[in-house]
């Protein structure tokens, strides 16, 4: 059986999550391939809103196993109090959770790092979420990161000090003491937590199960245009965040690679620093801000919002081989009369493109827009696609019809239930 992948198409932030929960009942496993706590999966159901950080999002399903892959970095501290609150809350997620030996380790001062070299950048600041996230990964490439596994060896402190003594030196560079204080205490604590968990050989697990025929959905976190290679670098994550990395982040090969699910909003959002074409710096981008609860689940912070963008979309679409797109967050559109959609770039060279330059930094865009009527009806009251109204169903074609994929889920709701399957044919 097939693995298939479910994949952001702009910088994250998409609603993943809710698509994988509404997706998992047909699934065996659900698997994270890449990120770590900087990544928010926001599930809303039975009037209750969950957010995931590094767990994956098939874990209100008790039939489902859960797989946190070798890609992703993982935060002790931020993980254990993530377990405690689904404990809270009735679910007790260590029962089906195995998490990767070879997953990369979040340390203290990883943290520290990320906060002094982003502070290092001054008006060139990328926008980190500070979770340590990049430093990890920088180990992990470097040859130096302490991962699961190493917490079963018997000198894992000695590891650990060596290379937090490595960090001191770093931080000390940029003429700031390495300080830790009850952190440290804290990730320890969070170690002896992790050893009485399932930690396995999961690309074992996920290949003996593609081999006995079990349905498998990986499950990605930012989003396309956030990608290392192809994103919009610098201003970008610090991982893999297309098909690709579900290849490289659980340890299968791309022959087995089967559907996937690309995930948009029906307008853009963006948090940190960046170029974004279609920002909208007025009040039409605070309407959409608002009415869609624009403010990261992992950081709180206002996202930046704008019009739908086919160029990124058909670039993102392409890198990933996207087979369905599930459309979110429409109901967010519904008081405006014109819907805008960007489906060109005008360069500074007047030439008009539908293809994302090398650097949209480096090379500031003009968005060239085409109009649409909005719908103008609440989309939470309808629970049947054959209900929709004319204008709406006639902006999800249109967007078909441009990106030539088709878009099989709609969500007009933040609920599980505001989520509407469509039968189509491919487009194209």
């Amino acid at each position: 059986m097939a693995v298939d992948i479910l994949i952001g198409l702009q910088w994250g932030d998409e609603g993943k999550g809710k698509i994988v929960d509404v997706l998992a009942p047909t699934y065996d496993i659900v698997a994270r391939f890449q990120g770590g706590p900087n990544a928010g999966h926001t599930l809303e159901f039975e009037g209750t809103k969950h957010v995931l950080h590094q767990i994956p999002s098939g874990i209100f399903h008790p039939h489902i196993t859960n797989i946190i892959g070798n890609g992703v970095v993982l935060d002790p501290i931020v993980f254990k109090t993530e377990m405690q609150k689904l404990q809270d809350r009735g679910v007790d997620a260590a029962q089906n959770l195995f998490i990767s030996k070879k997953t990369q380790l979040i340390l203290p001062s990883h943290r520290v790092l990320d906060r002094v070299s982003e502070e290092a950048l001054g008006k060139g600041k990328i926008g980190s979420t500070l979770k340590g996230i990049g430093p990890t990964y920088q180990d992990k490439i470097g040859r130096l990161g302490l991962r699961v596994g190493d917490i079963l060896a018997a000198d894992f402190k000695d590891r650990y000090a060596k290379l937090v003594e490595r960090h001191r030196k770093t931080v000390e560079f940029y003429g700031q003491q390495l300080e830790l204080g009850e952190q440290e205490d804290a990730f320890f604590e969070a170690v002896e937590y992790l050893r009485t968990l399932k930690l396995a050989d999961t690309e074992y697990m996920i290949n003996e199960a593609i081999k006995s025929g079990k349905r498998i959905l990986a499950e990605g976190a930012q989003g396309s245009l956030l990608d290392v290679d192809f994103g919009t670098y610098p201003f970008v994550t610090s991982s893999t965040t297309l098909v690709a990395g579900a290849c490289t982040g659980l340890g299968v090969a791309p022959r087995h690679i089967g559907e996937v699910y690309g995930i948009f909003k029906a307008y853009c959002t963006r948090v940190g620093s960046g170029p974004f074409p279609t920002e909208l710096l007025d009040e039409v981008g605070e309407e959409i801000r608002q009415a869609g609860r624009e403010f990261g689940s992992t950081t709180g912070r206002p996202r930046r919002c704008g019009w739908v963008d086919l160029p990124s979309l058909k670039y993102s679409i392409m890198l990933n081989g996207v087979t369905q797109l599930n459309m979110m967050k429409a109901d967010v559109l519904t008081e405006f009369d014109t819907i805008r959609v960007c489906t060109h770039y005008k360069l500074a060279s007047g030439e008009v493109t539908d293809q994302v330059p090398h650097s949209l930094d480096g090379e500031p865009v003009e968005p060239v827009y085409e109009d649409l009527p909005g719908w103008k009806v609440d989309l939470n009251q309808i629970e049947h696609v054959e209900d929709l109204p004319e204008a709406f169903v006639n902006y999800i074609t249109y967007l078909e019809e441009h990106l030539e994929v088709p878009v099989t889920i709609v969500s007009v709701g933040p609920d599980r239930k505001s989520t509407m399957k469509r039968e189509v044919e491919k487009v194209g």
